[in-house]
């Protein structure tokens, strides 16, 4: 009996050291497989990496308080808090994270503008850009130099996609990308809340005034980012420093053959007139009648 109950214990072990051995294969299997499959998507990216490049301006932060300067000419920038314009931001993202999926083999970005716009070049390497352009220029910038000099960067250096933010919050312009689409001739997405890169080419989800369109367009190509594209990253301590040994080349516009001087006069900068208190009223004969009264009806 003794013996016997030996045996049964010795046919359990045998029982659970092959059940062991066929779950391990099993699970070695999957991973096989699972590696099998990143590998066939990184092949098939690595056919279609395109070099991108992201436009980032230096602008007043969204929170600062903005004033005027007393010769009307403009607006104080002494002493204000300056940041990376916020489409911007987004801009980069999309073109990080494309990098990160193996649709994009390099993400340059590129600013012009005064020495300290280097800041929010280190801000895009920290987020995930793989070097820097600086066009050093000290004076008063337009969306039609600023995309003459895009376009013979981008001409120069062969970039297959551009991303820039639909508009700078500090002039609101909306023009820059436009002005480059038609100056280089390539096809253009403004408003994208959504990129794909398929069959060599973009889709991409355009947000209009009726809701959304869905456009394709072959490369080289111009997209211009809006709100919803995506949720920026926030650059980490590691990726700060590791950001400050990324290269930052540095140009100017007339080595790249550009005359930056503006071409349009500005005659006086206002502060918006000051918001009224509203009134609250009883009942709509007596919206009615106010209304009248101040001669909106």
């Amino acid at each position: 009996e003794r013996e016997l109950e030996k045996e049964k214990k010795r046919e359990k072990k045998r029982k659970r050291k092959k059940e062991r051995g066929e779950g391990e294969t099993e699970r070695q299997r999957d991973t096989q497989d699972r590696q099998r499959q990143r590998n066939r998507e990184r092949r098939k990216n690595a056919r279609m990496s395109l070099r991108a490049l992201v436009g980032v301006k230096r602008v007043i932060h969204y929170a600062a308080k903005i004033r005027v300067k007393p010769d009307k000419t403009g607006v104080i920038t002494d002493n204000v808090k300056m940041a990376m314009n916020p489409f911007d931001e987004i801009a980069v993202e999309e073109a990080v994270r494309m990098k990160e999926k193996g649709l994009v083999s390099e993400v340059v970005a590129l600013s012009v503008g005064p020495k300290a716009s280097q800041e929010v070049l280190r801000t895009a390497l920290a987020m995930g850009a793989d070097k820097g352009v600086h066009i050093l220029h000290d004076g008063e910038l337009e969306p039609l130099t600023v995309a003459k000099l895009l376009k013979t960067y981008m001409e120069e250096e062969k970039f297959d996609l551009v991303v820039l933010g639909k508009q700078a919050i500090d002039d609101d312009a909306n023009q820059t990308g436009q002005i480059l689409a038609g100056l280089g001739k390539w096809p253009m997405a403004t408003f994208a809340s959504e990129i794909t890169v398929e069959d060599g080419g973009l889709s991409v989800v355009r947000e209009v005034d009726d809701g959304l369109e869905t456009v394709k367009l072959p490369l080289p190509a111009i997209v211009t980012a809006d709100l919803r594209l995506n949720e920026p990253r926030f650059a980490t301590l590691p990726n700060i420093m590791k950001a400050r040994k990324k290269p930052i080349t540095e140009l100017s516009p007339e080595k790249l053959g550009v005359d930056p001087n503006p071409r349009l006069v500005v005659h006086g900068v206002e502060e918006p007139p000051v918001r009224q208190a509203g009134e609250i009223v009883e009942d709509v004969d007596t919206l009615i009648q106010a209304t009248k009264a101040k001669g909106a009806l």
